[in-house]
């Protein structure tokens, strides 16, 4: 992000006039900017002032100033300001959109406390923070403000989340709160997230940082817990001031934060996930930033001061111009600005996500946005400011976008094609399509409102070539797909979705609709097709017709007009819809029925009314009947009877329109009586539900009303009287049988005796149902009803009745079926016979006349044969046993496999008949395999090969003959049908029979004799390949004599020998085919060769003519001369290319000279103007004379050559001298020069050089140097002598030059080297000006020293009094004293300088001892580093108390690292512990490590707990002389003091067994000082001390203790620790938790043991040991009267009575204890206890006398 100052929008003024507030509004055209006189004034976007207003105090009595105005902001609307004041109160201005708006107040949020600032996020209420440190929100809606949360600490600062969803707050206390309205998913935590160093005045949050700045100088980043991520430190910057205020781009990632005269800007860097610092904005005298704000589109940056300055500045990462059409201005990684140069449209393009954006582009005629970021897209429509923005995976920029549709983006990708509606978010749907063209796709978004329809998004596409799929993209799933049976190549859908025109590769153009699902063709030649914009007519053209659809409901009623031209285009617009005509160059309009368009327009919309006095403007037509019937059920769908009434009359269907009027005029009538439009009335209802003829819902109506009578009424006058009759069943209607007789009255006076007849089986009388049913003429109803009844079954003559009526009426079958129900299987029979049922006949008969079973299954199959059913009939001949009868019907039916199957199993004469018949049905169909065997079978083996030569079958006719005939006949069948056919001109038929009998030579005599020549030789390369070239041949000159040369020359071409084409043609003089057929098959050469033969044998300008045609004439010129036809080469010259006579005679020359005939060369050299040539000639043979005078008469120039000839000659025949002289006439030194270089004669070289070339000189020096620089020694010596000799000859410089190009490449002999650079440095000093002397001391020098030469070098560089050179080059050296010398002599300023590299010296040597002399700290930290302590200690003491214990406190850290904790406590016992401040962690690190130690608690253990105590004890004698004295530090060493002593008395007691009960008693004391000793550790200690003198109480609740803590540990909390049992005592609860465990586990399992063996001991309590005052024994602290007593120095315990008192105040001992020790001291002369006894003197401030006392 870089900031760029556009403009000064207020001037400053001299003195303070803060800017106390600025605001952007949302839509980025207002700024409103608050004045320290209270005024705002109001910006337009381009920084122009154009408005202002004053605000005003909560109550005009206190006046004017009696308020500051603390912040602004606009509504999400951007049509109001809230503004924030100190007199407790928030204003609400309503400004308007436009400029020219009144300002008024509209609300007031009056607090209890001063606003200190104010926001007002998106879709939010205002939030505000107060003085008292609530954070609240006032609703402008209700006028209320209520709480969001409440601290006790000032709020200095509101910041809200990009999407305004959350807040912050800052408060002075430094912490910072957070508060989401709704946390949009993210999880993070509410409330106090972090505390900021100082107040938090500069508060913004950006991205998933929150940035927070102060008066400390510092900018802190912190995370989305409120960890500190990030930190930027300016407080060393002396011009830095403290950071007042901070805001971020609407982006969130970028910050600018303010403060004195600058602005500093932070972006967030993605890739590395961190806030990184841009360039500093730096405005001098610009003084304080006091407010910041935002342009929302991210462009500009508005600052206030505290002069009263607003400065704008334009924001930018960075801007380009695309298409010289728009600019792009990038003012974050996730935001652009897009603006159109030509109408200064702007367009905000922003990742949602904070992605950035990579690449932006414009597409589809200018008009569509298009984006990348790494994981999303972002597509925008620049006419309707539509954006949208979902997730795309990188696919490596392989999308196609595809822009026809204006509502949609279709993105096609890797066989995927997405849809992407502009303004939405999401991917719309996703469908898998290898077809992209846009015609093969139709979307359509809400494009027209429908009547119930919200929301209607759908698509259709091709999911292959054939099939489409129409998918509803709101539910996500198809509603249609159907495949068709050609190819598609087009599709739409219509603008409400519910049709689909497609038209496929045979131009047909089809409707499908989608509701009905079902498809019409419509159309079958169709060139142009479209829906009309705004409505569901179709225009479409068929050869010379315009077809119009204006009701594309019934696609047969069609309008057609003719046309001569092709549709181009369709125009809809001022209510008029043209149809655009090209007629050849000129174009025509044919306006469309705007009414009926209107019509289908106004369906779609629901207004009838409009729709119906739209088709009464229109004459009756085909159009206006389907649209009249279409308004008719929509109207009446829609209960709009009336409408529905006018339609039926205007169709002329009067019975609907009559009944419709009478259902309106009782509609009427009811909305009168009740009101409403009486549509809801049931009667209508009803009624209308007949009308639609859904008589159920009919019935449902009427029944709801109980109106029964109504609704049996109804089904009366329908003439339902079922329907009817089941009401009154079901109601219980009680004229339930009288409806029943008036139904079987009308069904009788209506003549349905049949439904009569129903009635009365229904109601059981059976001879009735059956006489009605043979009175209706169906006996076949009869007889089912009698034999389901047994009683009716039994009479005869009632039988015999249907029986007869059956037969009478031809139901043989039903009187069979009769006859045989009533056992008469004879007439049964014969019935079914007669009725043709010969499957109930048969299976009868198998029954009662098995004889007759054989003769019916004839009889069925002469049936089925009369009835055409020949297949069917085969079977019913094979169970019969008639055969033949059934291969004439297998054979009739085409059953040829069943007719051979039936032939296999007769007699073999039965199939000799049949055969022929069925091998012609397979030769017929080509199946000769088949047709040949029955052939074969049939005795007809000559048609079989008929069949197969007729067939052309030659093999397999030959095959079958061989056979059944003879080889020899065969062949002479064959040759003679061949012979046949070649004379009826069948010659390839012909040929396949000669080849067939191995005879191919006919056929090529044959091929041969008709001159069919191709054939002859495909059969010879067929069967004869080795002849094929001589066939060619033969015939090619068989042809060439016929004259007929174009075949002759196929030949010679295919016989591969053109050239006998190319001669043929030119022995006939044709030589344009000769040159064609050499072009053809010899290439440009051989071409060329004719081309020249031609034009030779024609001669003079023909032959010039000719060659110009071909464009050869250069060419044959050339051919020519390089063939040495040079006379002719000149002809063709001379006559039309005179400017190639130079290039023949030059040639001419060429062939002369290397024929030897010099003298004629040299006449054609110089006719070629080449005379050059000659003397060359002649210089190449060495007739010097010749050149010469060849090159003086004719080339001057030529001279030098032939004198440089000579000269080579000479130098080749070792005649040097000659060679100069010839070289100088010719004036070439320089080739003098060179030829003797390469005869290695170097001087003469130089010679010649130095006299005639002299600028070149130099060159050949270095030259000869190099050379000689490669010969090694010999070169050195080579480069001495050369350098002694320019010495001689005065040239210094050059040999100071051949000096120093001696070096150690050339020798390692230090000695010539010294030698031979100390000459160069002493010519150069004494001969040479004195820079190019320093230059090469300056060279000398290194190399003196590279070669250890120092004294050598440093004389050299003192001769130039290049001092610090030569004291380096003698310190280099290690001439340390010389190099000192000098600097005391000669420059002093340079001992300093000696001496620092001196001690360097000896540091990097490591010679510490010597470095002492030197730098001592030095020294003593290079001791360290070795690890050489004792050294360093030992040399530290000399140096002082302070250098010593710095040096003494790193040893102990050393040490304390290396665990060797007595060697450390050793260390100090030895040198004192100095009470600096620094060393207390040393101090209390020996103390913790000794207390953790383990197995300390024994005697032998009195050293290092003497140790610590006197350590100590020293230190604590050291504070109390300084400034620590009595300090928390002193008190707390103190403390350790007593414990050290503690632990140091019970490892001296453990000692001596008299004392041991002294042990324990330290043990139980130094539990009161279990918050420094581990806790686990002092109670095992104690318990198990109790347990060994026998304290089982005590050593129980002990040891329970330290249970119960090693538990803690391990659960790492002493939350469950229980601590009943101290209740009242001086031991501490609340304890440090010990990292570890001080006791092993087997020590803890032994205590476990213990613990539970002493638990179930009755005689053990759990209980502490009491003393005199009813308190813990140990305990310094009464229970009941509070008193405190002093410890036992001895034993820690309290002194009660018996107390001996020491000088120093608070230390005290009780006698026992004292004499108890000082006993055991006398008798056991234990040094420890003395020990013990001098610390206690020391310690306590006098020993008591050591003796008993009883006093």
């Amino acid at each position: 992000m870089q900031l760029k100052h556009m403009k000064t929008l207020l001037t400053p003024q001299d003195g303070a006039a803060k800017i106390t507030a600025l605001a952007w509004a949302p839509n980025n055209t207002k700024l409103a900017v608050c004045t320290v006189e209270r005024v705002i004034l109001l910006y337009d976007e381009h920084g122009e002032r154009r408005d202002k207003f004053s605000t005003k105090p909560i109550d005009s009595k206190y006046g004017k100033k009696s308020y500051t105005v603390k912040a602004l902001a606009f509504s999400p609307d951007s049509t109001k300001i809230a503004v924030g004041q100190t007199d407790n109160i928030i204003y609400v201005y309503k400004i308007g959109d436009d400029w020219e708006s009144k300002k008024v107040i509209c609300n007031k949020f009056v607090q209890q406390s001063a606003v200190t600032c104010l926001i007002w996020p998106p879709d939010q209420n205002i939030v505000f923070g107060l003085a008292d440190g609530k954070v609240r929100q006032a609703n402008s809606k209700t006028n209320k403000s209520s709480t969001i949360y409440g601290t006790d600490s000032y709020v200095v600062s509101l910041a809200q989340n990009n999407s305004g969803k959350g807040i912050l707050s800052g408060h002075a206390d430094g912490s910072i709160v957070r508060y989401f309205f709704d946390d949009e998913g993210s999880g993070d935590s509410q409330g106090k997230i972090c505390v900021h160093t100082c107040p938090p005045y500069a508060l913004c949050w950006a991205s998933n940082s929150v940035v927070a700045a102060g008066c400390d100088k510092k900018i802190l980043v912190y995370g989305r817990e409120g960890r500190l991520t990030q930190q930027f430190d300016f407080s060393k910057d002396v011009d830095e001031h403290e950071f007042t205020v901070a805001v971020n781009s609407p982006s969130g990632q970028s910050v600018v934060v303010g403060s004195y005269n600058r602005l500093r800007v932070f972006n967030w860097a993605p890739r590395r996930g961190m806030w990184e610092e841009a360039k500093m904005k730096e405005i001098l005298n610009l003084y304080t930033i006091t407010a910041l704000a935002w342009k929302k589109d991210g462009s500009r940056l508005t600052a206030g001061t505290l002069c009263g300055g607003v400065e704008l500045f334009d924001c930018c990462l960075r801007r380009s111009i695309y298409k010289n059409k728009f600019e792009m201005t990038y003012v974050g990684l996730s935001q652009v600005i897009v603006k159109n140069l030509s109408t200064g449209t702007r367009v905000v393009l922003k990742s949602h996500y904070g992605y950035e954006i990579d690449e932006v582009r414009i597409l589809g005629h200018d008009r569509y946005i298009v984006a990348h970021t790494t994981d999303t897209i972002l597509l925008g429509d620049l006419s309707s400011n539509k954006l949208s923005e979902v997730p795309w995976q990188n696919t490596g920029g392989n999308e196609k976008f595809f822009f026809e549709n204006e509502h949609v983006c279709m993105i096609f990708n890797a066989g995927e094609l997405s849809l992407v509606e502009y303004g939405n978010n999401e991917i719309l749907g996703c469908v898998r399509t290898e077809f992209t063209n846009p015609h093969l796709i139709s979307v359509r978004l809400n494009e027209r409102k429908q009547m119930g329809v919200e929301d209607n998004k759908k698509m259709a596409y091709l999911v292959d070539l054939k099939t489409i799929a129409i998918m509803d993209l709101i539910m996500g799933f198809n509603v249609g797909s159907f495949t068709h049976d050609s190819r598609v190549d087009w599709l739409e859908l219509n603008e409400t979705a519910s049709k689909l025109l497609f038209r496929d590769k045979r131009l047909r153009l089809h409707l499908f609709n989608i509701d009905t699902q079902i498809k019409t063709t419509i159309l079958n030649y169709c060139s142009y097709v479209q829906w009309v914009p705004q409505s569901d007519v179709v225009v479409a053209q068929n050869r010379d017709t315009l077809c119009v659809w204006y009701n594309i409901d019934h696609p047969e009623k069609v309008t057609m007009f003719p046309i001569k031209g092709d549709i181009v285009d369709l125009e809809r617009a001022d209510g008029t819809t043209d149809v655009i005509v090209k007629e050849g160059v000129t174009t025509i309009s044919y306006t469309l029925d705007e009414g009926l368009i209107e019509f289908g327009t106004a369906i779609d919309d629901g207004d009838f009314s409009r729709a119906v006095a739209f088709l009464e403007t229109l004459e009756m037509s085909s159009e206006t009947e389907a649209m009249w019937k279409t308004l008719s059920k929509l109207s009446l769908e829609n209960k709009q009877l009336h409408i529905a009434e006018r339609c039926y009359a205007a169709l002329g269907d009067v019975a609907k329109a009559k009944f419709l009027h009478n259902i309106n005029k009782l509609a009427a009538e009811m909305a009168e009586e009740v009101g409403g439009d009486g549509t809801n009335y049931y009667v209508v209802r009803a009624k209308l539900a007949v009308l639609n003829k859904d008589f159920k819902e009919a019935e449902t109506v009427y029944l709801e009303q109980n109106a029964i009578d109504e609704a049996m009424e109804m089904y009366q006058e329908l003439h339902k009287w079922d329907e009817a009759i089941a009401v009154a069943e079901a109601k219980g209607h009680p004229e339930l049988e009288s409806l029943r007789r008036n139904y079987y009255q009308w069904l009788m006076d209506t003549s349905q005796e049949e439904r009569a007849g129903e009635l009365k089986e229904i109601e059981g009388d059976y001879h009735a149902a059956i006489n009605l049913y043979m009175k209706a003429g169906m006996p076949a109803r009869a007889a089912r009803l009698a034999t389901s009844q047994e009683e009716l079954i039994s009479n005869r003559d009632l039988i015999q009745r249907i029986a007869a009526a059956l037969i009478k009426g031809e139901f043989y079958e039903r009187a069979g079926d009769l006859f045989e129900k009533t056992q008469d299987d004879q007439r049964a029979l014969e019935c079914y016979r007669r009725g043709k049922s010969f499957r109930r006949a048969v299976e009868l008969a198998r029954v009662a006349f098995p004889s007759e079973v054989v003769r019916l299954e004839e009889e069925w199959g002469d049936h089925l044969v009369s009835q055409k059913q020949l297949d069917a009939a085969i079977n019913h001949y094979i169970e019969a046993g008639s055969s033949k009868k059934a291969i004439e019907a297998a054979i009739q039916s085409h059953q040829w496999n069943k007719a051979v199957q039936i032939i296999e199993i007769q007699d073999p004469s039965v199939g000799e008949r049949y055969y022929p018949k069925i091998a012609q049905h397979y030769a017929t169909v080509r199946d000769f395999e088949r047709a040949e065997r029955y052939y074969v079978q049939a005795g007809l083996t000559k048609e079989a090969i008929e069949m197969y030569t007729a067939a052309g079958k030659w093999e397999a006719a030959h095959k079958l003959a061989v056979t059944c005939m003879k080889t020899e006949d065969v062949a002479v069948l064959y040759i003679s049908q061949a012979q046949q056919l070649e004379s009826q001109g069948k010659f390839r038929e012909a040929e396949r029979l000669y080849l067939t009998v191995d005879e191919p030579d006919l056929a090529i005599t044959m091929y041969k004799k008709q001159r069919q020549y191709d054939h002859m030789v495909r059969l010879v390369k067929q069967h004869h390949p080795d002849l094929l070239q001589d066939t060619h041949l033969h015939l090619a000159k068989e042809l060439e004599n016929d004259g007929n040369l174009r075949q002759a020359e196929h030949h010679f071409v295919e016989a591969k020998d053109w050239k006998a084409a190319v001669t043929m043609y030119r022995g006939q003089d044709l030589w344009d085919e000769a040159y064609r057929v050499a072009k053809a098959h010899g290439g440009v050469n051989a071409s060329k060769q004719v081309a020249y033969l031609w034009a030779k044998s024609l001669g003079g300008d023909s032959a010039v003519k000719l060659l110009t045609k071909f464009g050869l004439l250069e060419a044959a010129i050339d051919y020519a001369t390089e063939n040495c036809a040079f006379e002719f080469a000149f002809d063709l010259a001379r006559t039309a290319m005179k400017t190639k006579m130079p290039d023949i005679h030059m040639k001419h020359a060429m062939y002369l000279e290397d024929e030897g005939k010099f003298s004629e060369a040299e006449a054609e050299f110089i006719k070629a103007s080449k005379p050059k040539e000659a003397v060359l000639m002649y210089v190449h043979n060495q007739d010097w004379d010749s050149a010469q005078r060849i090159a003086e008469e004719h080339d001057p120039d030529s001279v030098s050559d032939v004198l440089i000839g000579q000269a080579r000659f000479a130098f080749e025949q070792k005649e040097f001298q000659k060679a100069e002289a010839f070289l100088l006439r010719a004036q070439r030194p320089e080739l003098a020069v060179k030829y003797y270089k390469n005869a290695d004669m170097w001087q003469d070289a130089l010679r010649v050089c130095k006299e005639y070339i002299p600028h070149k000189l130099e060159e050949l020096q270095d030259e000869y140097d190099r050379e000689v620089l490669q010969r090694g020694t010999r070169g050195v010596e080579a480069l001495v002598g050369q350098a002694k000799e320019w010495e001689a000859s005065g040239e210094y410089a050059r040999a100071v030059d051949c000096y120093l190009k001696v070096t150690n490449k050339q020798t390692q002999d230090t000695r010539i080297l010294e030698k031979c650079w100390s000459k160069a440095a002493e010519l150069a000093v004494k001969f040479l000006n004195q820079s190019k002397g320093l230059e090469v001391i300056q060279v000398v020098g290194p190399r003196l020293v590279e070669v250890e030469e120092y004294n050598a070098a440093a004389e050299i560089y003192l001769s130039m009094d290049m001092v610090k050179e030569a004291i380096d080059a003698l310190m280099e050296g290690g001439e340390w004293n010389k190099a000192k010398k000098v600097a005391k002599e000669l420059e002093p300023r340079y001992e300093r300088y000696v001496d620092d590299k001196y001690k360097d010296h000896l540091k990097n040597e490591g010679k510490a001892e010597s470095l002492i002399g030197v730098d001592v700290i030095a020294a003593l930290d290079m001791f360290v580093n070795r690890g050489e302590w004792d050294k360093c200690i030992e040399t530290a003491e000399k140096q002082g108390f302070k250098v010593l214990h710095k040096y003494v406190a790193l040893y102990a850290t050393h040490l304390i690292k290396e665990k060797n904790i007595h060697k450390a406590l050793d260390l100090y016992v030895t040198h004192g512990a100095p009470p600096n401040p620094q060393n207390y962690n040393i101090y209390k690190r020996l103390v913790s490590d000794l207390l953790e130690a383990p197995d300390l608690d024994k005697a032998e253990a009195y050293k290092g707990w003497a140790d610590l105590r006197d350590m100590l004890q020293n230190l604590c004698e050291n504070m109390a002389k300084t400034s620590e004295a009595n300090s928390a530090q002193h008190e707390e060493f103190e403390s350790m003091l007593t414990i050290a002593h503690y632990y140091a008395t019970r490892s001296a007691c453990l000692g001596q067994q008299a004392l041991e009960s002294l042990a324990a008693k330290l043990s139980i004391a130094i539990l009161r000082h279990t918050d420094i000793v581990p806790a686990d550790k002092a109670f095992f200690e104690a318990g198990m001390q109790c347990r060994t003198h026998g304290m089982n109480n005590m050593a129980f609740v002990f040891l329970n203790r330290f249970l119960d803590l090693t538990e803690a540990i391990e659960e790492g909390s002493l939350d469950m620790l229980d601590n009943t049992d101290f209740q009242d005592t001086d031991i501490p609860f609340e304890v440090p938790l010990p990292d570890k465990q001080h006791i092993s586990e087997e020590k803890k399992e032994e205590v476990k043991e213990w613990v539970l063996a002493v638990s179930m001991d009755q005689q053990v309590e759990q209980s502490l040991d009491t003393d005199e005052r009813d308190t813990y024994v140990g305990s310094l602290n009464a229970l009941n009267t509070g008193i405190s007593s002093l410890p036992c120095v001895i034993t820690g315990y309290p002194v009660l009575r018996n107390k001996l008192e020491f000088k120093r105040p608070g230390k005290a001992a009780n006698k026992d204890d004292w004499n108890k020790l000082l006993m055991a001291t006398k008798m056991s002369h234990s040094q420890e206890c003395q020990d013990v006894l001098k610390f206690v003197g020391l310690w306590c401030g006098a020993t008591p006398n050591p003796t008993y006392t009883f006093q």
